[in-house]
This record gives structure tokens, sequence and C-alpha cells, in this order.
């Protein structure tokens, strides 16, 4: 088939064996790739009592169609698990970089993995030749050790994915780290790996992706090429290609969306000082583009000297900045940045580690955690010494560090305060208030992998006004914007491209390139229907998991607490007026898709 290898490869762990499978046309076009293929490989062999970290849960990486092609920010990959360790539903990640790619230069489409080693080892595929080699000596090692040894052995071209030494310990706030700085970063998929005592998956190959129709797919890449570099966000003179996603911190402070000390207001007037313009004025040592990226929103960065100091390394992120500066009550940029590094360097996801972190503050400030826990420890909002130490701590598990790789939930029910963990469905919400924009709220409870503001980022068009501006204060209209996000990223998530580029391309822009990869006319339409079966699909799989519409809610505080100060002071979310217009649109009954909705979408 055009636009896909047509080889999965089927990696058993208990056995060492692997076979390849191969793809039909028919699950291709009905599922795509990506986040859509994974889906379905789960659903095949789906078990609803599986242990997330037992041999049985199977995690799955993906590449989609446009992955390894000039389709725009085609250099991604996404992987799924059956079970996530952190929330006891389904485990779903995303990564760029150039890991994706060579995936499919050499040779296969996707890796299904199950069974567990008894020894460490990591998966070699070089141009359609796979092989488990023994990793005992690399147990233990940073993912940054990890990939320059597996590099130097097998090459400088190759791309590798790894655990470090998070994953080994089975953190469920663990992620897989490839090309030392681009993390696979939610839902515990490191601890899943660690696992399976699976170190590393490195990868390359020559295998050009076959493409339809070449000729016409220039011309369709020409035209998305013209939208980006006119875009204001992410074009030629846009804000993420001269600051990175750094850049929102001022926009979304501004507007009262940023939240301070675990999400207790959505006001930091210190937010500048850890902005994108002092992380370039200060820390940036180059720009960096993910493959076959026009954007290049990556920042090498280093802090030179102080207790801080990194020598070399790259973000962080604007949601690393959030979770590590502002939520934990924390100005200092170096310490955000050294704490990110550490994040990058051990294999935790920033988002979760950071948020628990700020979870464990309030929690001593309510005298939940005795001092007795900590050892001398000062974890309080504003100390930044103490969060950096906590973060090597969780890693390792050292001390309070071993409550903290719990994640905010299952940490704040053992001390008896649940409402002051920020997350749905037990995976922590990222930097933005939903009292002070209504539509991410309501993607955040719908999200059917939990706290998730990448499921359908409807801060497009609630703050950067893209496709068009929306009041994000108002709930009217919003249930639909964010079934049409959500299913919109679907089939993002399933091509597989970067997010980023939706803020200039469209679903006709993808149709048109999609065609022109496969051969296959496909229109909006069928596009949406894809992303809207894999939506289904995956709340079905969360359906039998025990989640509904009593796991579609908010945090507490975000609904009963009105934000005390800054622009958005006195307002809450209201997902109570958004939720049932939202079920409605979906065809869910209490959380569920109905009947009618599964056999519209050839699920039943």
């Amino acid at each position: 088939m055009n636009g896909y290898t047509g080889k999965i490869l089927v990696v058993d762990m208990n056995t060492r064996k692997l076979t390849d499978r191969y793809i039909d046309e028919k699950t291709a076009r009905k599922f795509l790739g990506g986040k859509g293929l994974a889906l379905k490989i789960l659903y095949d062999d789906f078990k609803p009592d599986v242990d997330p970290l037992g041999p049985d849960n199977i995690i799955v990486f993906a590449t989609g169609p446009a992955t390894g092609t000039s389709f725009p920010t085609g250099g991604r990959y996404h992987v799924m698990a059956m079970k996530s360790p952190l929330t006891g539903s389904i485990g779903s990640s995303n990564s760029g970089g150039r890991w994706g790619p060579l995936l499919k230069a050499s040779g296969y489409d996707a890796i299904v993995i199950s069974g567990a080693s008894d020894t460490p080892v990591y998966l070699k595929i070089v141009d359609g030749s796979a092989e488990l080699v023994d990793a005992t000596e690399l147990w233990g090692k940073t993912t940054f050790q990890t990939t320059d040894e597996i590099t130097a052995e097998i090459g400088h071209n190759a791309s590798v994915a790894c655990i470090g030494p998070a994953g080994e310990k089975m953190v469920p706030i663990s992620c897989i780290i490839n090309e030392n700085y681009r993390a696979a970063g939610r839902t515990g998929m490191g601890a899943v790996m660690g696992s399976k005592k699976l170190k590393a998956i490195a990868v390359y190959g020559t295998e050009k992706v076959a493409i339809a129709r070449p000729d016409e797919m220039k011309e369709q890449v020409k035209a998305a090429m013209h939208k980006i570099r006119e875009n204001p966000v992410i074009g030629t003179d846009g804000g993420l290609p001269a600051y990175g996603t750094a850049v929102l911190v001022n926009a979304i402070n501004g507007h009262g969306a940023y939240p301070v000390r675990n999400f207790q207001t959505g006001y930091f007037p210190d937010a500048s000082k850890q902005s994108g313009e002092v992380l370039a004025e200060k820390y940036l040592t180059g720009k960096k583009a993910c493959w076959g990226c026009p954007i290049g929103c990556g920042r090498s960065t280093a802090v030179p000297d102080g207790v801080f100091s990194v020598t070399r390394g790259e973000g962080p992120e604007y949601e690393t900045i959030f979770a590590f500066g502002s939520d934990c009550g924390i100005t200092e940029l170096d310490a955000i940045t050294k704490a990110n590094h550490l994040c990058n360097e051990l294999g935790l996801d920033t988002i979760s580690t950071g948020t628990t972190i700020a979870c464990a503050m309030e929690l001593i400030e309510r005298e939940r955690i005795p001092e007795s826990k900590l050892h001398g420890l000062n974890l309080r909002f504003g100390n930044a010494g103490a969060m950096v130490e906590a973060v090597w701590m969780t890693a390792y598990r050292a001390g309070i560090g071993d409550d903290l790789a719990l994640g905010s939930l299952k940490l704040s029910e053992k001390y008896g305060m649940p409402e002051l963990s920020m997350s749905v469905k037990g995976l922590e919400i990222p930097a933005y208030d939903p009292r002070a924009v209504q539509g991410i709220g309501l993607n955040y409870a719908t999200a059917n992998r939990g706290g998730c503001h990448v499921s359908g980022y409807t801060i497009s068009p609630e703050i950067a006004g893209l496709p068009e501006k929306i009041d994000p204060h108002t709930t009217e209209g919003k249930a639909q914007w964010v079934k049409t996000f959500q299913d919109f990223t679907s089939v993002v998530n399933s091509s597989v491209v970067c997010l980023f580029n939706t803020f200039a391309l469209g679903l006709p822009d993808y149709a048109g390139m999609l065609s022109c990869i496969t051969g296959w006319d496909m229109d909006d339409q069928e596009l949406l229907m894809i992303g809207e079966r894999a939506t289904n699909l995956e709340r079905l799989m969360i359906n039998q998991y025990g989640f509904d519409e009593k796991d579609d809610m908010l945090p507490k505080r975000l609904v009963s607490e009105p934000i005390p100060d800054g622009p958005s002071k006195g307002r809450v979310s209201h997902l109570d007026e958004m939720l049932p217009e939202y079920y409605e649109l979906r065809g869910w009954e209490h959380g569920k898709p109905g009947p009618a909705k599964l056999k519209e979408l050839g699920l039943a």
C-alpha cells in the first residue's frame, strides 16, 4: 500500500520470538495508522482486567501514512498501552524527533510488544532485520548514556527510544525518551517498558515511503507550506519559531489562566521572569526542529553556571515551565530548566512530575504529610532547591520520592485529601486553568486518557483566535467545538503528524495530502469519521475499565472555588452546562457510546 510498509513487528518478550504481521487495506483505511491503528490492535486482544505492570499488558508503537513523507511535520509516532499504570485507563502518548520516520524506514509501520523478559534487553531494528539484544550493561543508566552507547554500537544515524531509571523502577509517571530530549511523556509508558525489562528500541533504515501521486503531492505540500509560513502562530514571523512553546507564558498569564500553587489561582505576578522571551535572552543556545518540520519550536538551552547549571539540554517547554514554575510557586527559570533536564535524563513526564510536586507542597502546607516523611526536605511553595531535589528522588523512589512517584491522585488519597489532586481520570491536567477557559475544561473532563490538553486543543480558538476567535468565558457552542477538535486531533494522531500544524492546516489540507500519499480519494467527512471512530473505540475500551460519566469531571476546586485574583478573578468552570450537550452530540449515554453510534462507525 502507498504510504505504508504494510508490516507490523510482533514481539513476544516471554519467548523472545519476533514475527511479522501484515496490514490489510480495509483496516488501514478504516483506522488510518498511529493512534487509530494502535487502538484496533489493542482492542483485538483486549483484556479489561489486565495488570498494567504485568506481562499481559500490550504496548504498541505506531506510525501513520504521513510519517516519513513530505507532509509538513511528519516526524512523529504514537505509543499506546492496553492499560496505564498511572490511571488504570488506556495508556496513550506521542513524541516527535526522528524515531517515527526511522521506524518506518526500517521496514515497519508499527511494533506490538507483549510479555516480559527475565533480563534486560533492547530491540534493534535495522533495514527490516529485528533482534533482541542483551541490555544488562545498560540497565541503571540514564537515557543520555543509553542513547550514546547504543548509537555508538549501531551507528550515529540510528534513533533510540529508551527509558531511564524512573522507567526501570516502574514509576507510574515515567516516560519514554528519544534523541535525548523528545518525550512520549504521559500516562506512564516508561513504566510499561520497564515492567517488560525493555530498555530501548533502536531503529534505522533506508526504505522510502511510496507515494501514490507524487506530482500532485508536491503541489499539495507547496500550498500547505504557504499557509504555514503565513500563519501568525507557526509562520515565519510567528511566536512558536521565535520563542518556542514558552511564548505562551505571558499570553496565558495575561488572560488569568496560568495555574499557580496547585491551581489555587490563575495569575502569577512573576510570570514574565519565566517566559519564552527570558528563556531566549538568558539560556538559549540554538533552535531545533523535529524531522520534516518547518516550524522549529525546539529550544537548545544551557544554564552556564550556578547551582542549577546545565551544560547542554533542550527546553523547557511551556507545560514544563508551568509545572515546575508557577504551579510550584517558583519563579527561577534556571531551576525550572534544571528540573526539565533531570526529567529528560531520568525519564519522567514533566507535567505529572511537576504538578505532583505542587500537590505535595499543598499537602505539606495543610500539614497532611508529616515532617518525618520529608527527612529535612523543605518542600514548600517557592523553594526551588527542594523542587529540583524532589525530581531525582521521584525517579529513584528515594524517601518522599516513593510517594511522589505514585502521581498526584494516589499521593493525595494516601494523605487523606484526594480533592487536592488536579487530575482527571488520574492524569494530571496541564497549564490552562479551565475556570478561565471554558472549552478546555470540557475537553479535560471528557478526554479519554484523562486530563489532557492535546486531545482537543480549544486554546487555539479560545485564546489564539484560530481558526476563528471565540469567547473563552462563554459555554455556548463549546460542546461542538470540543467534539470537533477531539475528532480532528484523532486524525492528526493517526496520520501521524504534529498538532501544531493545525494552527494553519485544516481537514481539506489533510484530506488532500493523505489522498495523494495513499491513492485513496478521501474527503473531509471520511477523515473526520476516522477520527470519531478512534475517539469512540477508545471510549468503548475505557468504559470496560469502569470509566463513564462519573469520571467526566473536573477537580472540585475548579468548579466550586472562584479564581481569587488576576484578569479572570471570580470565574469557575461551568462544566455542568456543557456536558449534556456534548453527550448528545456524541451519541453517548451516561458517558458511553450508544448502540446507534457504534453501528454508524462500524464498531458494532
